[in-house]
């Protein structure tokens, strides 16, 4: 049982913390990474103490001393009441992953219809582009750009955007909502809509849902700013509107505006290519084995006050 409730330990220690240190890094794809991969991380976790409650003596044959001083200690525990507390942790567990695969369904489901019946509209009443992300043209005033996904996934564009932007702003408009399609960030957005709902008992799943969705907007500014420049990338946000926008869909100033105008004002230069996998693939292996660290931590520092070497 101390190994789980160190495994446990090291999920909660993770669930509180991990945003504050997430939101400083100032890539917003890695932030996305070591995000993604720390809810990933709690959960998995979350899932192994739950079998060690349920099987407390299998797979543990190495840390067996660190049990019997344990136990001890605390004048022991019996095996029924590891029994009773691994199943009531094993039942609250597959609840839980059962509710997430049950909202993230219906979800999924909703979105699709959703963008169906707007794709279906705007078919109609757009001109259609072609492209590897097609793009449909609505003769409208109000510039505005959005981003609906699919197979393939559209951009949906209004002639305003030529009439109240220059021709690189709106190249950069376009990027950016390209970039969320080639990125998969409806699918990231989704996701996390998901986790937020199911599972709002830590600060890493309850702001999940808010965060994606500006590091999805930071890191598709990132990819926009990469070809046509900070500044016109920062002159086309405060140009385009986000009102009609469906909700199933990203629109370019419509999440943190503030933050992504101040982060680019503050970026002096692109992030290399080679530097951000790099870091993403440190950021992505630290959070998924940080709860296993925190918990040998707990564990080595129980060993040592319970059982000093003699």
């Amino acid at each position: 049982m101390t190994v789980a409730l160190a495994l446990l330990l090291g999920c909660a220690a993770m669930g509180w913390l991990a945003p504050r240190l997430l939101w400083r890094i100032s890539d917003p794809v890695v932030a996305l990474v070591a995000w993604i991969t720390s809810v990933v991380a709690v959960v998995i976790t979350s899932t192994a103490a739950v079998v060690l409650l349920v099987l407390p003596k299998h797979g543990l044959g190495a840390l067996d001393t660190l049990h019997h001083c344990w136990e001890s200690v605390s004048h022991g525990t019996t095996p029924k009441v590891e029994v009773i507390s691994g199943l009531t942790g094993g039942t609250l567990l597959t609840a839980l992953l059962v509710r997430l695969a049950f909202v993230g369904a219906r979800s999924t489901r909703q979105r699709a219809r959703a963008r169906e019946e707007h794709l279906a509209v705007l078919r109609l009443a757009g001109r259609r582009e072609s492209g590897a992300h097609p793009t449909v043209w609505l003769d409208h005033d109000r510039p505005l750009a959005f981003s609906l996904a699919g197979r393939p996934g559209v951009v949906v564009a209004t002639e305003g955007l030529h009439r109240h932007l220059t021709p690189s702003q709106v190249d950069a408009v376009l990027d950016h909502e390209r970039a969320h399609l080639a990125g998969r960030h409806h699918l990231l957005v989704a996701a996390a809509d998901a986790v937020a709902a199911t599972l709002p008992v830590l600060p890493l799943f309850k702001r999940a849902a808010t965060t994606i969705r500006e590091l999805v907007e930071m890191a598709a500014d990132l990819a926009s700013a990469r070809t046509h420049g900070v500044e016109t990338v920062r002159a086309a946000l405060m140009r385009v509107s986000c009102h009609g926008a469906p909700n199933s869909s990203l629109a370019m100033s419509r999440d943190a505006l503030g933050t992504r105008l101040d982060r680019l004002q503050r970026r002096r230069r692109m992030p290399n290519h080679t530097r951000r996998l790099l870091s993403c693939g440190i950021a992505g292996v630290t959070a998924l084995t940080l709860p296993a660290i925190t918990a040998a931590a707990a564990l080595t520092a129980t060993m040592l006050l319970t059982c000093p070497p003699s």
